[in-house]
């Protein structure tokens, strides 16, 4: 294995025959290893000081139908989060902004629904197109999307969708009962139909084994292509949840996942998501040295906490990272 994962050549040419076995060797490498390798092919494939910034605004929270046993925005659980109506447009566009003035180059939506409802694509695509008018990068994670309305989104000028996978298929029933896997498949293969680029990945640290982690990872760098963005999410604890009590995961078994997730999809943005407000100044920088590149921005990930914005550019200061920048047009 150390030899394979010496071979720059191959790990930087995306493949997509990636085994369980396979990913569970690179997974479980010797530690400076796969961080070697994993910033070697990140080195190769991205540039080795950037990391993109995106924010993220909850456009409808609460009350939502799914029963994720990770989210305090599920109607089925009590955590005293107060559901709320659909923002008004002029109140997202006033917050992209504002995102947009604080570095985000990528401005992302987030409505608690279990899927989109044709009473509300005008009001969504409204939101899209204004936001891309900025300039911005758009994407929207809406739940569950049906035949039309992914062309709908893209027409309006959306750039990336977000459906998480959440974990392996084998797993998911632990964590999920109201929507299956494939449901969650079927609406990204929409997503990817209508042209708009792919954003899934999944959330650790929920009480699952490492042989959940390596099925996640390997279900995700099985699709063809990858997906253009992967977020790794922590899971963020929130007491009234299934899952509210679940144990953190080790940052090293943590930053193997990023690792690992970086040499299975060398092209793809490793986004380190949900749960850094809780790690370290030096477990992120592992995570980067692991080849993520892309974080959120801002004080909120929809209902959960996030690092102050200069906390985050003060420690881009310290490891000498640079913010991504958006092409010129």
């Amino acid at each position: 294995m150390t030899h394979f994962l010496d071979d720059l050549d191959t790990l930087t040419t995306p493949r997509t025959d990636w085994t369980r076995a396979t990913a569970g060797e690179i997974y479980r490498a010797p530690f400076n290893d796969l961080i070697f390798a994993a910033q070697s092919v990140h080195r190769r494939c991205h540039k080795a000081n950037e990391v993109q910034t995106s924010q993220l605004l909850s456009i409808k929270t609460g009350g939502c139908a799914e029963d994720c046993g990770y989210c305090n925005q599920s109607a089925h659980f009590d955590t005293g989060l107060k559901a709320s109506k659909l923002m008004p447009l002029d109140d997202v566009l006033e917050a992209a902004e504002k995102a947009k003035a604080g570095g985000a180059t990528r401005f992302c939506m987030g409505a608690a629904w279990r899927d989109l409802k044709t009473r509300d694509e005008d009001a969504i695509c409204d939101m899209i197109s204004g936001v891309k008018a900025m300039g911005m990068e758009t994407c929207v994670t809406l739940g569950m999307l049906s035949d039309g309305q992914a062309e709908k989104l893209r027409e309006a000028g959306l750039d990336y969708y977000n459906h998480n996978l959440d974990t392996a298929p084998e797993d998911y029933g632990r964590v999920i009962s109201t929507r299956t896997y494939q449901d969650r498949i079927d609406t990204l293969d929409r997503v990817r139909g209508a042209g708009i680029h792919v954003c899934t990945g999944g959330i650790v640290g929920m009480g699952e084994d490492e042989a959940a982690r390596i099925g996640l990872l390997t279900e995700l760098a099985s699709m063809d292509p990858h997906p253009e963005s992967v977020p790794i999410n922590h899971l963020v604890a929130v007491p009234g949840t299934p899952l509210g009590d679940s144990k953190p995961l080790d940052g090293i078994d943590f930053v193997r996942t990023i690792a690992t997730a970086r040499i299975l999809m060398p092209k793809s943005m490793v986004r380190l998501s949900a749960g850094r407000e809780g790690m370290s100044k030096e477990l992120q920088a592992l995570c980067f040295l692991a080849g993520a590149n892309s974080i959120f921005v801002g004080e909120e990930l929809l209902t959960t906490p996030n690092p102050e914005k200069h906390e985050d550019f003060d420690l881009f200061k310290t490891l000498g990272i640079e913010p991504m920048q958006l092409p010129a047009e």
